[in-house]
């Protein structure tokens, strides 16, 4: 499995990188692995005020649908376009062209309570 040191993870499965005043989000290598190929990915809502740990969207696969939950609490602010025609992004690419979005966090340090990815690979 492949976790980016850089980046950092919950405990849901979801990682985070800080990306000048904003957070980007996705699934982790894990969970897109565990999911199988994605086919569809719902994104939360452009405005959406987030809480962290609850759900902001869901992922489907031909196996099963698991809910994705905010990391963090803010407001979403951008999500990615390219998920609606090429879900499968977030497999083949899940810390790069697979991110899901970009929130505005309340508290930037708020990412630090987050687990590094030694932590998370520990967990699994």
């Amino acid at each position: 499995m492949n976790h980016p040191s850089e980046l950092k993870y919950a405990n849901t499965h979801e990682w985070v990188k800080i990306e000048g005043d904003l957070v980007v989000t996705g699934i982790s290598d894990h969970a897109q692995d565990a999911l199988g190929d994605l086919v569809y990915v719902e994104a939360p809502e452009l405005g959406r005020q987030l809480t962290a740990g609850e759900q902001a969207g869901v992922v489907e696969s031909v196996k099963t649908a698991s809910d994705i939950h905010a990391p963090i609490s803010g407001e979403v602010v951008e999500i990615n376009p390219d998920l609606e025609d090429d879900p499968d992004f977030v497999n083949d690419d899940p810390y790069g062209k697979g991110w899901i979005y970009k929130i505005k966090p309340n508290n930037m340090a708020d990412v630090e309570q987050l687990l590094t990815s030694d932590a998370y690979t520990a967990g699994l």
